[in-house]
């Protein structure tokens, strides 16, 4: 059951629905689920944390939309909290190998919701690998901020240089499929150049302005990090 020496809900008290159209549940609050909470709130992502540990939970108040003390290995508790209502969880427990598996079969067993859990080890990765797991991490704490950014968007991989320049690998637009990139609007309307594409079962190759995009391809994006997500946002 969820337990605290006062409400589990710290700053603001739950509503009836605890999962908005744009929002992520994190269990485990360490060092890296910390990190990657705090991440996606700064980008105006909407977080529900969960930790066994009330010294981090306290840490956290007012900090994150919703965190709470609980021991999310009991699927129950998962369902009072509404973590089945979520499309995105991120599993951040990393001391305890056994939690990690038990939490993360719960989730998977949701059905509905996409699980980033992090691993450990190589075994550790290998155990929920064979659990189904969609996405595995090996993340150190400086990790945690290049997570986020595949968390919480239509990023396919993603690498930040300094002075927040990034490369991305996304999907293209569909305003951007089937028309050369030299005669498009890319450049001046969005400030990104998309530098590489990938046909889909075929080898990455430099774009050029005759490359024309088609909708199966993958592509890298370079440029500032916020106008590269928002690129990679389109539809």
């Amino acid at each position: 059951m969820v337990s605290s020496s006062r409400s589990p809900w710290f700053g603001q008290r739950p509503p009836q629905r605890l999962a908005e159209a744009d929002s992520v549940v994190v269990i485990g609050l360490g060092r890296f689920g910390t990190s990657l909470a705090l991440e996606l709130m700064d980008t105006g992502i909407d977080v529900l944390g969960i930790d066994v540990d009330e010294e981090r939970v306290q840490s956290l108040n007012g900090r994150l939309t919703h965190v709470v003390r609980a021991d999310a290995t009991k699927e129950e508790v998962l369902r009072q909290l509404a973590v089945h209502e979520y499309d995105r969880a991120v599993v951040g427990i990393g001391t305890h190998i056994e939690s990690s598996i038990l939490v993360t079969s719960r989730l998977l067993r949701f059905g509905d919701v996409t699980v980033w859990a992090k691993a450990i080890s190589t075994p550790h990765g290998e155990i929920l690998e064979q659990l189904g797991v969609p996405h595995i991490i090996y993340p150190e704490h400086d990790m945690g901020r290049r997570v986020a950014h595949l968390v919480r968007g239509a990023i396919l991989d993603y690498v930040e240089f300094e002075d927040g320049f990034v490369m991305i690998k996304t999907n293209p637009p569909a305003a951007y499929v089937g028309v050369p990139l030299g005669g498009s609007d890319l450049r001046p309307k969005h400030d990104v150049t998309i530098v590489a594409v990938r046909p889909e079962g075929g080898r990455w190759s430099y774009a050029s302005n005759t490359t024309v995009l088609a909708e199966t391809d993958r592509i890298i994006v370079a440029g500032d990090v916020d106008k590269a997500e928002a690129f990679s946002r389109m539809r």
